[in-house]
């Protein structure tokens, strides 16, 4: 992290005043881990519970789009190919216009009012889908949804990471990862009960998106008690307001009044908190080989973990299920999700997090795998609960740790490029994976996400960084 000196100018020595960077660093990472933090942090989750809920609807709406007569499957569909696969595709590079090209709006204009901006947007253009009828209508505004999206997640990632002590960054996720992750089995059940009926004139699959859309709203009321990030603050020579966010934040954590501090965070870069962030600073050669790494990881780790979790009733159809039973047995699975977060938390702080995103993968590798071979309904929820579980264990991992690499000027911008990948990847994966389920059945689509788990694995294991008990700063 970056020891400043506060001498160039008046502004500088004002800031000095007020607190400078090794101060609010070593303060942030001596908040005790304290009822008071982890409502932070589940306050933050809940919004990402939202975020995920929309993202995982694509294979659970889509059964009753396709028996309204809206979605049609195969080269019937409005561009040709399975309007499920459009709709999951324009989901995408919704996701990938919000991340790449809006998201670092939040290095500018701070995380909080992006935050917020973002959740409104998405919640508008959901509810309008509620109310269509024809698929290209659907699949545009889904496109639109898709971009508010995009900068949401990112934001949630960067918050989190900014604010939690750096002992507790990789359990804090994990926690935050269980709450959201509960809306994968949430948007099954829901689903279940929804989809195959219709009240007062409204088909099942319509009030699946009014649940998010009610619920979103009530989420953007609470969450307008956050705060914004105080590294944030510093970063923009806003260290009154970096101070006043401190010292609210060690208040309801519970934390001692702090009066003198005896040792502060060393720095390595001490000019670091005076510099502003622009995008070509991903491609000079401190952070280029990071920048690379997390492009090609993303591109493969979302074919694995959307591959499964975005098609997983058809992936269950094809293993001989019925419609039905293949909704039942999804919602079992799912709950891999959560609880592989739930049970990481006691482990996720003891372990380098570029090795669980490995570890993860791998599990993915070997039970995705093992999913394409079963027959029996108890071997088919073992195997999907387990690659399930393992998706959960990388995600968590890997969204700590894209978050971890890059410094506070350009944080949300480096992420919210490499992270664009993944959406795009998506768009494209989405198209490839309906066509391999149409062509060579679960067979080809599992082989698909078992080679792109591999590539995840060597790209980390190569080029990753260690980032275990190290300030954000000094990474």
């Amino acid at each position: 992290m970056v020891l400043m000196e506060f001498a160039h100018s008046s502004s500088l020595s004002h800031q000095s005043a007020a607190i400078n960077a090794p101060e609010l660093i070593t303060r942030i990472d001596a908040l005790p881990s304290s009822p008071g933090l982890w409502r932070f942090i589940i306050l933050l989750a809940i919004g990402g519970f939202f975020e995920l809920y929309d993202l995982f609807q694509t294979a659970y709406i889509s059964p009753g789009l396709i028996a309204e007569g809206i979605f049609h499957t195969g080269s019937a569909g409005v561009f040709g190919i399975s309007d499920q696969a459009a709709f999951a595709s324009s989901t995408f590079l919704g996701l990938f216009v919000g991340t790449s090209l809006l998201s670092p709006l939040a290095d500018k204009f701070g995380r909080r009012l992006t935050f917020m901006f973002a959740l409104l947007w998405y919640s508008f253009f959901t509810l309008l889908i509620v109310f269509q009828n024809q698929a290209e209508w659907i699949i545009f505004l889904r496109f639109l949804v898709g971009v508010g999206l995009g900068i949401e997640l990112v934001t949630i990632d960067t918050y989190l990471v900014e604010m939690v002590p750096t002992r507790l960054r990789s359990k804090a996720f994990a926690f935050s990862f269980f709450i959201q992750f509960m809306s994968v089995p949430v948007v099954a059940l829901i689903s279940w009960w929804f989809v195959p009926h219709t009240w007062f004139g409204l088909t099942g699959w319509r009030y699946v998106l009014l649940v998010s859309v009610v619920f979103s709203l009530f989420i953007w009321i609470v969450r307008k008690k956050l705060p914004e990030s105080p590294r944030w603050l510093l970063q923009q020579g806003e260290a009154d307001k970096a101070l006043e966010v401190l010292e609210d934040l060690e208040k309801q954590c519970g934390a001692a009044k702090v009066e003198r501090l005896e040792r502060l965070v060393t720095l390595h870069d001490e000019q670091q908190f005076e510099r502003r962030g622009r995008f070509k600073e991903i491609w000079t050669p401190q952070f280029r080989s990071r920048t690379i790494m997390l492009m090609i990881f993303n591109i493969f780790q979302a074919i694995g973990f959307f591959g499964f979790g975005n098609w997983l009733p058809a992936l269950l159809a094809g293993q001989g299920s019925s419609f039905t039973h293949s909704l039942s047995y999804s919602i079992v699975i799912t709950l891999g999700f959560p609880l592989g977060c739930l049970i990481s938390v006691l482990y996720a702080d003891k372990f380098e997090i570029k090795w669980q995103v490995v570890a993860g993968a791998l599990g993915v590798v070997i039970f995705g795998a093992l999913f394409g071979f079963q027959r029996s309904p108890i071997g088919m929820i073992f195997c999907g609960f387990m690659v399930s579980y393992c998706n959960a264990w990388m995600t968590y991992s890997f969204h700590s740790y894209q978050t971890e690499v890059f410094p506070t000027r350009i944080r949300v911008t480096a992420v919210g490029f490499c992270y664009s990948f993944s959406r795009l990847s998506t768009v494209f994966s989405s198209i490839i994976i309906g066509m391999f389920l149409q062509y060579t059945g679960n067979i080809g689509v599992l082989s698909f996400i078992v080679a792109s788990m591999i590539i995840v694995v060597l790209v980390i294991s190569i080029l990753g960084p260690k980032t275990k008990d190290i300030e954000l700063e000094n990474i």
